[in-house]
């Protein structure tokens, strides 16, 4: 026998044996077995179908199909990491990277620009929101999933990119883009709002977020003598790095208060964190704004600040993400991000979701959650998200303006609208004024918005064509009332669409910031933000039991 077969039949025995010990020593060495076996059913799966499967197969592919159907079968934040991927998990990691300093979503079917940032390499080579992406250096997008746009999208800082768009009301267009470095603002607004009371706008807990926002609070206290109060805005802000969510806390409450305490399987990965340095201010009023779109480090820093009753919470719940991932190396530039503990907060509750539908938190009733209390004894629940003090419902008209946002139906409006606005007045001067514009925006035949009740329809005709039954006349009566129903419900909420649509066309002429200005003016959770700040009996009842 040669010293290589010599050498490979050592080592197959050595593992059988080892398998076998582990078979008969302990549960953990059973467990040990089971995962060395279902390794090895997996290895001879993939070989035999990479081998006898009638048509020719991408290996690449095949596997990572079966890496993420393994990894998403746990919960949707641990997931597997492409070497494509990498440069997206950097970027939403520390907010610069070397692209395009836009964000990009695929809408029928083609990648289109969602947001410009100002001053950014798309900015600067002209793009415009809206821009659909036809070609990138003369390859076709249409049919490109987004890990293959970002593929042939990737390159390095100062090189070419050439691109051509379709622009909404001009056609095609060939653009030339420099890649270079891109730095996304995790503060893009702050400012004074009525009545002494100042506002700062997170969007993102990057690097030096926990700095940007402390140095916000300094100016707005600055130059403004008889501040009541500040707001912190963290509505839709799905979170980021721990740490600087710590050092937002730490700008409200002492040094050496601990605000987060992370435990997991691995005991040895268990970690503590608390404030480190001297606080800005212990004694201004806090109003921290949070909705069903805040997460993660969003709901650390309201969930902590209210913990310690420090802030009144005023909006919906929020996500519900109390997990902390690790990134691991698994070879070949590639990547697994695993859900390595839970994180608690100050009061030891733990807000994540018990329970997820479609990558989506289900309501679990506050009968069903375990009762926690703040520092000055106020209730507050675990399991699910964080409780806001003063709860505000979702503006009216949820499914209707939902079903506009989700479908794109108010950003392909506004896209048709700049074309023949070139300029607008400032926000604080700018009105919406062509309503019955949008109206007929909507009553287009190329326009598409399909509701819950539509698609059933539809449904309904097909089964019942399918089995036979003529009830077409009927279904389309229905279909008809439907539309009415539908319209009258965009009628009745008209003056929030008008809020949304002036948000949207503030954004495309003075980027974010006008977008977060804009929005400040019609926005119930800030008015009511202003109104306790400027109570303070009522401020200092809501943060006692």
């Amino acid at each position: 026998m040669s010293s290589r077969k010599k050498a490979a039949a050592g080592i197959v025995t050595a593992l059988v044996f080892v398998l076998c010990t582990a078979a008969t020593v302990s549960p953990v060495n059973d467990k040990f077995f089971e995962i060395m076996k279902a390794i090895e059913v997996y290895t001879n799966v993939y070989k035999e179908v990479n081998t006898y499967y009638v048509d020719e197969i991408e290996p690449n592919k095949l596997m990572r199909t079966g890496i993420e159907a393994m990894v998403s079968s746990l919960d949707p934040y641990t997931n597997y990491i492409s070497e494509t991927d990498v440069e997206l998990a950097r970027l939403r990691q520390s907010g610069k990277y070397q692209g395009v300093g836009a964000k990009i979503e695929y809408i029928d079917g083609l990648p289109t620009i969602l947001t410009l940032y100002k001053d950014q390499p798309a900015d600067a080579a002209g793009l415009k929101t809206g821009d659909r992406l036809l070609t990138v250096d003369g390859r076709e997008t249409e049919g490109y999933n987004r890990e293959q746009l970002e593929e042939i999208m990737r390159g390095f800082p100062g090189t070419t990119m050439q691109l051509t768009v379709d622009r909404p009301g001009v056609g095609k267009k060939d653009i030339s883009l420099i890649r270079g470095d891109v730095n996304i603002p995790n503060v893009p607004y702050s400012g004074m709002l009525a009545d002494n009371v100042g506002y700062v706008a997170l969007t993102t807990f990057t690097q030096a977020a926990g700095k940007n926002v402390r140095d916000a609070v300094a100016k707005l206290r600055a130059e403004n003598p008889e501040l009541k109060g500040v707001v912190l805005d963290l509505r839709n802000n799905g979170g980021g790095l721990l740490n600087e969510a710590v050092d937002i806390v730490n700008i409200f409450v002492p040094k050496d208060e601990l605000i987060v305490t992370t435990k997991g399987k691995v005991r040895d990965w268990d970690r503590s964190y608390s404030t480190k340095n001297n606080p800005l201010d212990l004694e201004l009023p806090v109003a921290v704004l949070i909705n069903g779109r805040s997460a993660s480090a969003s709901e650390i820093v309201s969930g902590s600040l209210q913990d310690l009753d420090r802030a009144v919470l005023i909006g919906q719940r929020s996500y519900g993400k109390g997990l902390v991932q690790n990134i691991m190396e698994t070879g070949y530039g590639s990547r697994v991000k695993i859900t390595t503990a839970k994180y608690y907060i100050p009061s030891l509750r733990c807000i994540q979701a018990l329970e997820y539908k479609d990558g989506k938190p289900v309501n679990i009733p506050d009968d069903q959650r375990a009762v926690f209390k703040t520092r000055a004894g106020r209730k507050v629940l675990d399991g699910g998200g964080v409780a806001p003090d003063i709860d505000l419902p979702v503006l009216g008209g949820k499914a209707v303006t939902q079903g506009l946002l989700e479908e794109f139906v108010i950003f392909d409006f506004v896209n048709d609208w700049v074309t023949s606005h070139p300029s607008i007045d400032s926000v604080a001067d700018f009105r919406f004024q062509d309503w019955d514009q949008f109206v007929d925006f909507l009553q287009r035949g190329d326009f598409e918005y399909t509701s819950k009740a539509e698609k059933a329809l539809e449904e309904a005709l097909l089964a019942a064509k399918e089995e036979g039954y003529e009830v077409a006349d009927q279904l389309q009566a229905i279909q008809k009332r439907v539309d009415e129903e539908q319209m009258a419900a965009i009628q009745s909420y008209k003056d929030e669409i008008i809020s949304i649509i002036e948000k949207e066309i503030a954004g495309r002429y003075y980027y974010q910031r006008g977008e977060v200005q804009m929005g400040l003016r019609n926005d119930r959770e800030v008015q009511e933000a202003i109104s306790v700040l400027n109570d303070p009996a009522r401020y200092a009842k809501l943060l006692k039991p």
